[in-house]
């Protein structure tokens, strides 16, 4: 999209909220006394009660602990990334003032702050957010070499396998694996294993890291305007993330319908010893110590695969970045209370209370954090060697057209599939096509 179609979208985006009543919902105590801070905040399982845990229990600790400079109030977001990137984008387009502090998947940093909605983190908390997190979640809150969001919690993908159907396979499991191995020993065991494949952003999660695993990028020229994005679908490293989603699909491994799965349906899977692997993320270890399944001791976990055999692995990642709107009447305290709710111990509190991995590489040496976690520094090898999804302020498009095209799974050819998406990928961002 072009920045005058981009900023004519934002302007449509103004008149929806406007017209929604969302620029109302502000509290505007921008005067002397308690700052009231709202954070918009993604479900985690905690819901808006402080009573539930997660994000509503870290805002009212904070708050506790600010000793009247602010308090903190949440919203709570829709459960899906695209559905909480639209209702920030109609609240943030309208400069509604009671968006003081949000919780954004990486994903979306760039786009908010290529249009001015976030506002820059203070050169004088720019240490103590960066300072001891994971790089790669450093990387997805910097955009044009400004930082504009503090990492909360950085999450990745592990291979989650049964001991039992790796040795009967013949796998060796205290080396690298590759997919091709993982799917050639499903499909010897008579086994599945699971992947998220419905067309949804967890699709484009997995496609994006075996393209990274296969030393290739998605897109090769981040920050770059529309029209002069180059992509990588087609290099040696797309094809063979292609030539990976097809086998999956071709050889069965990947279970009946494949082309609905995402992170519950291949947990169920797993759970049921329908799968022998699962890739997915570590709160399933929580999932299944709670659900008490009989074979817990059968129950094993690895990096995530090579996409080429001797190429290290490129694991997912995801997590949650926190950021200031720019609209904002109280950014300083909300920056304040930015720098309370990452704080060590609020991520080491927030991990072992919602399974969510820290962003911050101390909380991995906590004694509560590895006795809860047993694969504790597996997670943070993971999220250091991780491969962000694309850096670029359209990433809604790209991430749309590639889900499109790549779906359902069994439709993916090699030979033609990465060509045709990257044709749709530059006539959409050139506005010649349409998603």
């Amino acid at each position: 999209m072009t920045r005058r179609r981009r900023r004519i979208a934002f302007m449509a985006a103004a008149a929806t909220a406007a017209s929604l009543g969302l620029a109302a919902c502000g509290d505007d105590s921008s005067g002397g006394g308690t700052a009231h801070l709202t954070w918009y905040i993604n479900p985690d399982g905690g819901g808006s009660d402080p009573a539930g845990g997660g994000q509503a229990q870290l805002a009212k600790e904070c708050s506790d602990a600010s000793d009247g400079a602010y308090t903190i109030g949440v919203q709570l977001l829709p459960n899906s990334a695209s559905d909480q990137r639209q209702q920030l984008l109609r609240r943030l387009a309208s400069q509604d003032k009671g968006v003081d502090l949000m919780s954004i998947d990486p994903v979306f940093v760039a786009e908010f702050a290529e249009a001015g909605f976030l506002a820059p983190v203070p050169q004088d908390k720019k240490e103590e957010f960066t300072g001891d997190a994971v790089d790669p979640s450093v990387t997805n809150a910097t955009w044009k070499d400004e930082l504009y969001a503090a990492p909360f919690w950085a999450n990745t993908q592990l291979l989650w396998y049964r001991k039992s159907v790796a040795k009967k396979a013949g796998l060796d499991m205290t080396k690298p694996v590759t997919w091709d191995q993982v799917i050639k020993a499903a499909k010897e065991t008579d086994s599945e294993i699971g992947v998220q494949a419905s067309r949804y952003e967890g699709y484009m999660v997995w496609i994006n890291a075996l393209v990274e695993g296969g030393g290739d990028h998605i897109v090769e020229n981040p920050g770059a305007d529309g029209g002069q994005l180059k992509f990588g679908l087609e290099s040696e490293g797309g094809k063979k993330a292609a030539e990976i989603i097809r086998s999956v699909s071709s050889e069965g491994v990947g279970g009946p319908a494949l082309s609905s799965t995402n992170e519950t349906t291949t947990l169920d899977m797993f759970q049921n010893e329908q799968a022998g692997f699962m890739v997915n993320w570590p709160y399933v270890y929580a999932a299944l110590s709670g659900a008490k399944v009989d074979w817990m001791k059968d129950l094993a976990w690895a990096r995530y695969p090579q996409t080429v055999e001797g190429t290290e692995s490129k694991p997912p990642l995801g997590g949650i970045e926190m950021a200031v709107a720019s609209s904002s009447e109280k950014q300083e305290q909300a920056w304040d209370a930015v720098e309370c709710l990452t704080s060590e111990e609020s991520q080491k509190k927030y991990m072992v209370g919602t399974g969510n991995p820290a962003a911050r590489k101390a909380v991995y040496d906590d004694p509560e954090v590895k006795k809860a976690f047993p694969m504790a520094a597996l997670i943070r090898q993971s999220l250091d060697s991780s491969g962000p999804r694309p850096l670029t302020q359209y990433y809604g498009d790209v991430s749309s057209g590639i889900q499109r095209e790549y779906s359902p799974p069994g439709s993916v050819d090699p030979g033609s599939t990465p060509q045709q998406t990257t044709t749709l990928l530059q006539d959409v961002l050139k506005g010649d096509a349409l998603l």
